[in-house]
């Protein structure tokens, strides 16, 4: 069944300097260095693993990327 949204969350992987997403709607896993690559990346992976749950024809989902990094600030002297 076609989704009508996919939403993929992307998160920042400071120890692998990467981008890691994932969406549950649609069982993606995949990582880049940018989000501009991630975003590049996803698309055609999307329309892979809807060829192999058997959806075909044209259609258009709206894709919905929601990302979170963090950061850590120390305050202090410097050593």
């Amino acid at each position: 069944m076609k989704p009508n949204l996919i939403v993929i969350r992307a998160a920042w992987d400071d120890e692998a300097s990467v981008w890691i997403a994932e969406s549950d709607d649609i069982g993606l896993v995949t990582e880049a260095p940018t989000m501009e690559a991630l975003r590049q990346k996803v698309p055609q992976m999307i329309i892979d693993l809807l060829e192999c749950d058997g959806e075909s024809g044209s259609f258009d989902i709206p894709v919905e990327y929601i990302s979170h990094s963090s950061q850590r600030v120390r305050r202090g002297k410097a050593a």
